[in-house]
């Protein structure tokens, strides 16, 4: 057996940077994102959102 086969010798450069691309673009993805743990609930974020923009308590989408 004289050396590696030529599609071996292409296979493993192209599966080195297909990994460093995966790690890369996780590493990425991971830093712009938040544990969804790390939150605050959903139902107290809305009130918040919504009570201190409309602090008279009126309905603004009601038909008049």
């Amino acid at each position: 057996m004289k050396g590696m086969p030529r599609t071996r010798k292409l296979f493993i450069p192209i599966f080195i940077i297909f990994m460093i691309a995966l790690a890369y673009a996780s590493y990425d993805i991971s830093r712009r994102t938040t544990f969804p743990g790390s939150k605050s609930q959903l139902k107290e974020r809305i009130k918040r959102t919504y009570m201190q923009s409309d602090s008279s308590g009126t309905d603004t989408l009601q038909k008049k």
